[in-house]
C-alpha cells in the first residue's frame, strides 16, 4: 500500500511539474504576443501619423483630379462646338461657292 501511495504521489508530482512547465511556456508565449501587439500598435500609430501628414497632399490631388475632369468635359464641348462651326462653314462655303469674292456683298447674307 505504501508503494502504491508513493507511486501515486510521484505521478501527481510529475503532473504538477508538467503543468507548471506548460504554464511557464504559456506565460512566455503571451509575453511574445504582448511584444508583437505593442510593436504593431506602435507601427500603426506611426502609419496614421504619416497618413495625416500626407492628407493635405491627397486632398490637393483629389481637387486636381476633379479640375482635370471638368477641363476634359470643357474640351469635349469645345471640340463638339468646333465641329459644328466647321460643318456650318462648309455648308455656307458650298452654298456661296459659285459667287466670286468680289461679287459678295453683306446684303446677300442679310435675311429679309
Amino acid at each position: 500500500m505504501a508503494m502504491y501511495l508513493t507511486s501515486k504521489l510521484t505521478t501527481m508530482s510529475e503532473e504538477y511539474k508538467f503543468l507548471e512547465n506548460m504554464n511557464k511556456l504559456h506565460i512566455l508565449k503571451y509575453l511574445e504576443m504582448k511584444d508583437i501587439s505593442v510593436n504593431l500598435n506602435r507601427y500603426l500609430k506611426n502609419q496614421n501619423q504619416k497618413y495625416a501628414a500626407l492628407q493635405p497632399y491627397l486632398d490637393q490631388i483629389t481637387l486636381i483630379k476633379d479640375q482635370v475632369a471638368a477641363l476634359e468635359q470643357a474640351a469635349y464641348k469645345l471640340d463638339a462646338y468646333e465641329k459644328k462651326l466647321e460643318t456650318k462653314y462648309k455648308k455656307l462655303e458650298r452654298t456661296y461657292k459659285f459667287f466670286s469674292p468680289k461679287t459678295l456683298t453683306p446684303q446677300m447674307f442679310l435675311k429679309s
